[in-house]
């Protein structure tokens, strides 16, 4: 594993829901209502995590079946364990989808490609999924601008630790911006290709719930903060502190952007 990669863990638990979780799940709202579908599909999550993009999509598209994948069996675990509905799960790779060919008619993918090894092979597996005609959509954070919690963090991490640049996403995952995307799902043979935005809030009480989530080890931000010695540790809070914008009362408002690519398979 790479030193980079080593960076890149999530692990399911309250310490996941506090740091993403909440954020997953209203992107995922906001995703299932960006353009209606019809009722009776079959929903196919590649990378459905705890099951936030997979619970949303049963309470709200009323679909046939969702079948979530992830190769974590601690992920589906947790996702099998709060899903309701016409919900199946299965541990397996996004490259190596355990369904057959032209089987599903939607497949989604939720804050995962920037993740894989190689996104395009994700891509690939997604549209043999699905039947001519059907949709294969994702969508990943705008690590580069957006997701404000994550540039204000790696903004104050590098002032405190240049050398904190090499793990910062917006560097990492040039993907995540709508021409690569735009690319990546063109050049899988996707028709009617459209890349669009989505924002979500996402509000913090005070300080102290904005820098303790990091505190979880969660992915490469709250992997880099528990690694620290503990003087540098409280630097580079005082150094977010003092970046985000506060009300009077202390309430931290942020927003948090999305890139979500659409396409068809012909």
């Amino acid at each position: 594993m790479s030193e980079q990669r080593r960076f890149d863990v999530w692990q399911a638990g309250p310490g996941y829901e506090r740091f993403m979780g909440r954020w997953s799940r209203r992107v995922a709202e906001r995703f299932t209502a960006l353009e209606g579908h019809a009722d009776g599909l079959r929903w196919l999550d590649v990378g459905c995590g705890t099951g936030a993009l997979t619970s949303v999509l049963a309470a709200r598209c009323r679909p046939a079946v969702v079948l979530g994948c992830d190769r974590s069996a601690e992920l589906v675990t947790t996702a099998r364990d709060t899903a309701h509905g016409p919900v199946g799960f299965a541990v397996a790779d996004a490259r190596a989808l355990p369904v057959r060919d032209a089987s599903w008619d939607v497949a989604v993918s939720g804050l995962l490609l920037n993740f894989l090894p190689e996104p395009a092979e994700g891509v690939a597996e997604m549209t043999r999924a699905v039947r001519p005609g059907g949709q294969v959509a994702a969508y990943v954070w705008d690590y580069a601008e957006g997701m404000q919690v994550l540039r204000h963090f790696w903004n104050a991490a590098t002032s405190v630790d240049p050398a904190a640049a090499e793990l910062d996403e917006a560097r990492r995952f040039p993907l995540c911006r709508p021409d690569p995307l735009h690319a990546l799902w063109t050049q899988a043979g996707l028709t009617q290709v459209r890349v669009t935005p989505l924002v979500v809030p996402t509000p913090f009480a005070d300080v102290t719930d904005l820098w303790s989530p990091f505190l979880a080890g969660q992915g490469p931000a709250g992997t880099y903060v528990t690694g620290l010695p503990p003087d540098q540790r409280d630097r580079l809070r005082t150094a977010l502190a003092r970046s985000v914008p506060h009300d009077p009362e202390g309430t931290i408002t942020l927003s948090a952007r999305a890139w979500v690519v659409r396409g068809v398979r012909a």
